[in-house]
């Protein structure tokens, strides 16, 4: 008997490895890949990778080229800036919408940890662990927000800037402002500062964007 499910569980773990692929550059920007090949490497059925091709070129990452296979996209400095122009809009959104909630101490834990997390990283200048807790911060900050929709829009646009943080990680000047940011966010939300903590994160969102888009344009990454 033939599992219904299987169809709809190959072609997540297509798009799941697919993903990981483009994230961490084992398919390099700008490349190249025939349907063909792409099964192959991920040991699975042309139809499940085709399937999963078409969600990754919706989230931005790769375009679909009809008898063309598909070509991973660069990343952009005019991508970055227009991704980054929405998550300062929505982030901003989310952050004053979760001082107005009335959160309690306890309600806020995960992103107190994730910022003492931030620190300890800084400290020991590990700008990997750094960004996994900076990520894990942005996450939860959007979730205390409680707007599904500005969460669905976020998670649509996570992985852009994952890529581009990825590739400039090594570039980029020790965070301390940013971490600075993120306390006095974290503050603001507790003491239920909701124009306060709308500014503080949105002069977060800027200076980040600024950052990028400059490591960017050092790297030589293509505006377009």
């Amino acid at each position: 008997m033939t599992d219904p499910d299987r169809p709809k569980t190959s072609t997540a773990a297509a798009l799941n490895r697919l993903r990981e692929m483009i994230l961490t550059g084992e398919l390099s920007a700008q490349s190249d890949h025939l349907e063909a090949e792409l099964a192959t490497r991920l040991g699975m059925s042309r139809t499940p990778v085709r399937e999963a091709t078409l969600v990754l070129q919706g989230m931005g990452l790769l375009e679909v080229r009809p008898r063309k296979g598909v070509r991973i996209k660069p990343i952009t400095i005019r991508d970055m800036e227009e991704v980054y122009e929405i998550l300062t809009e929505l982030e901003s959104l989310a952050a004053a919408r979760a001082a107005a909630a009335g959160y309690s101490a306890d309600d806020l834990m995960a992103l107190k940890e994730a910022t003492e997390e931030m620190d300890a990283a800084l400290a020991q200048e590990d700008r990997a662990a750094w960004a996994a807790a900076d990520e894990a911060y942005h996450t939860e900050l959007v979730r205390l927000g409680g707007n599904s929709r500005v969460i669905g829009i976020v998670q649509m646009y996570n992985d852009q800037v994952r890529r581009a943080r990825a590739a400039t990680l090594d570039a980029r000047p020790l965070p301390t402002a940013s971490n600075a940011d993120h306390r006095a966010l974290y503050e603001a939300i507790l003491t239920r500062d909701a124009e306060g903590a709308r500014k503080i994160h949105r002069r977060h969102r800027i200076a980040a964007r600024k950052l990028l888009t400059a490591i960017l344009s050092d790297l030589g990454q293509p505006y377009v």
